[in-house]
Formats: structure tokens, C-alpha cells, sequence
């Protein structure tokens, strides 16, 4: 957990913190997409979708509707294995979220998924990712089903490239703004770290976090103390040290399991 003074824009919290601000949030989407954004019909932040109660649900760091599109706005400080499918899992629940709400197929809006990454997701050396789905027997002809997903490699983008892109790239590489923009989103953080409600929602939201990561421990704790009583490994005393947890507690698993240990 890192302390208030030490949160950058490009921290999950701050980044949506900051995102809310409609004039930050529409200047993100056209500097990197290069499309005129008139007005946001909705922003929210760490939205969870999970459409039926049974599903896996995705909790997304922006997600963005105009009149006519859908933008889901995801900032990643580290990489993560598998990034092709975590985003096709994204653009399924931005449909599902969709429909949900009584669409026809025909109404879905456009929409993307964008990865702000400060690494290279992909190892390739390019400052941005963009993919479309093609015909296998007629490559020049697209698949147009008015998905998008884009992927920006922050650390490697050029001055002379794009200049817009490239003060904001620069800006969540550095923490460093470079024109009026970054400059902007810079004193909206320093600001928002001195407002005493983002404080205290802070640090509340990371005790709430803290305690599910507890929770987590602590249940895969008992899970592998079931585990080897199942299969007769260990005494109690052995399965208290291995899974840190207290003798009193094996003992009530293994009566739980009606095993004799």
C-alpha cells in the first residue's frame, strides 16, 4: 500500500480519482483514439461487471460512454500474462453489460478496450498496439463488428511521433508533464492528495482491500490444512506449522472431517 504523498496518476486509485473529471477524462480518449469526444453521457470507476450472479464478474478502471461508443480505460503498471485474453474477457462483459440493459445486437455501440501500459505488452518495440480482425481468405477485407482494442506502450514513444501522445506517454512514464494538459492532470493529483474526503477514501478502500486479502490467506490456509488431513499427511502439530495456522484450528477441521489425526 503506498502512502497518499507517494500516489502517482498512474496508480489505480488516483488514476480514477482524477478520470472523473470529465474535460481529464475526454482529453485522455482524444489524444489516444484521435477522435472528437462532444460530451460523456456517463464515467465510472472500478465498475464490476458480472451480468448473471453465477459468472465471473470484471472489474474495469474506467469505463466511459459517449452517444454512441463504449470505452473501457485500463492503466497497467506491470505486465500480465495473457493480455490478448483478458482483453477479449473485457470486450465480452462490455457487450453482455449491453444487452443486458435490453439492447438489440443492432444498437451495441462501438466500442474499446484500451491498455495504457508503462511497459511493452507485447516485446515488440512499438509504441502502439492496434488490432482488427481480418477475412483468413481475404486479409484486405476487415471484419467490421465495431470492436476496437488498443494498446500504448509508454515507454517507447517518440517525440516526433505524435506530440500530444507523447507529453501524456511521457507524463505516465516520468510523472514528469510536458505541456498544458499533463500539466493539468499533475495538479489535479497534487491537489486531490490534500482533499481530506480522497484521503480518507484511500485509505478506507485499502483497509477494504487488505481485509479481502486476508480473508484469501487465510481461507487457502485451511484449504490446504483440509487438504493434508484428507490425506493423512502430517500430525497436527506438523499441519500447524506448514500452514501457520493454530493447532486448536486443525484440530476442529479434522473433527469437521470426522479423521482421526
Amino acid at each position: 500500500m503506498k502512502t497518499i504523498e507517494e500516489l502517482t496518476f498512474t496508480d489505480d486509485y488516483m488514476f480514477g480519482a482524477i478520470m472523473k473529471n470529465e474535460e481529464i477524462c475526454k482529453g485522455v480518449i482524444e489524444r489516444l483514439l484521435h477522435i472528437k469526444v462532444e460530451k460523456l453521457e456517463l464515467i465510472t470507476l472500478q465498475e464490476t461487471i458480472a451480468p448473471y450472479y453465477e459468472t465471473r464478474g470484471v472489474r474495469f478502471d474506467v469505463y466511459v460512454k459517449d452517444s454512441d461508443k463504449v470505452y473501457d480505460i485500463e492503466i497497467q503498471n506491470k505486465k500480465f500474462a495473457e493480455i490478448e485474453k483478458r482483453t477479449r474477457y473485457y470486450q465480452s462483459m462490455i457487450d453482455m453489460d449491453l444487452l443486458a440493459k435490453g439492447a438489440n445486437f443492432k444498437e451495441l455501440k462501438e466500442s474499446y478496450v484500451i491498455f495504457i501500459c508503462k511497459t511493452d505488452p507485447f516485446n515488440l518495440g512499438e509504441p502502439c498496439y492496434k488490432t482488427k480482425t481480418v477475412f483468413e481468405n481475404h486479409p484486405e477485407k476487415e471484419f467490421d463488428d465495431k470492436t476496437h482494442k488498443v494498446f500504448y506502450n509508454a515507454s517507447a514513444y517518440k517525440k516526433e511521433s505524435d506530440p500530444e501522445i507523447y507529453a501524456f506517454l511521457h507524463y505516465i512514464s516520468t510523472n514528469v508533464p510536458e505541456d498544458d494538459f499533463t500539466a493539468g492532470i499533475f495538479k489535479s493529483v497534487e491537489k486531490a492528495k490534500e482533499n481530506e474526503q480522497f484521503r480518507s477514501d484511500y485509505m478506507r478502500c485499502n483497509i477494504h482491500d487488505f481485509d479481502i486479502m486476508e480473508e484469501a490467506k487465510t481461507e487457502a490456509k485451511l484449504e490446504a490444512a483440509r487438504n493434508m488431513l484428507l490425506k493423512h499427511i502430517g500430525t497436527i502439530v506438523q499441519i500447524a506449522e506448514i500452514t501457520d495456522l493454530p493447532e486448536e484450528k486443525i484440530k476442529e477441521l479434522a473433527e469437521e472431517l470426522k479423521i482421526e489425526v
